[in-house]
């Protein structure tokens, strides 16, 4: 193939990606992800939530509330409003994969990702995020935009085994 052509089949596939954003920038996703399984669960569907749970941001650099619980099994929608003058996300994760991940934004505050553990949420907006818990353990949430995890932007997440499960 030449490289003209090459390139432009390579242009023409990118084209077809998923627009992934982090930041100020706004996408329409040309292709529907696909639910990862994560060790915090898994991408809940919107009509199976059991439970909403409203989150607020500010700029003080926390959420209210900051501790929350689930159950094992439980599908839930966070409503996550940003009460600030300036750009919040919420991210559900680990304790280990949260501290990476906010490093890497310090390092990189214009990196461009999406998924469906996370929102990012203009002032004055509100987003959501529907998870399914399907692992009990204990997580947490944060705001990863640079300096804001380090400020203390996060919270502690529980889910609880289901009733009967071995610990």
């Amino acid at each position: 193939m030449k490289p003209t052509l090459l390139l432009i089949a390579l242009l023409s596939m990118a084209a077809t990606l998923p627009a992934h954003a982090h930041g100020e920038k706004k996408h329409v996703p040309t292709v529907e992800a696909v639910a990862e399984q994560t060790a915090w669960g898994i991408a809940g569907q919107p009509a199976q939530a059991t439970r909403t749970i409203t989150l607020d941001m500010t700029d003080a650099m926390r959420f209210t509330p900051d501790t929350l619980s689930v159950e094992e099994g439980e599908t839930v929608r966070f409503v996550v409003k940003n009460q600030g003058r300036m750009l919040h996300e919420m991210v559900i994760g680990t304790p280990d994969e949260l501290a990476k991940h906010a490093a890497l934004m310090a390092r990189f505050p214009n990196m461009e990702h999406d998924q469906p553990y996370m929102v990012h949420v203009d002032p004055g907006k509100t987003g959501e995020i529907v998870w399914h818990f399907n692992r009990a353990g204990r997580f947490e949430f944060a705001c990863l935009i640079a300096g804001h995890y380090e400020a203390g932007m996060r919270g502690t997440l529980t889910v609880n085994p289901k009733q009967g499960a071995a610990q």
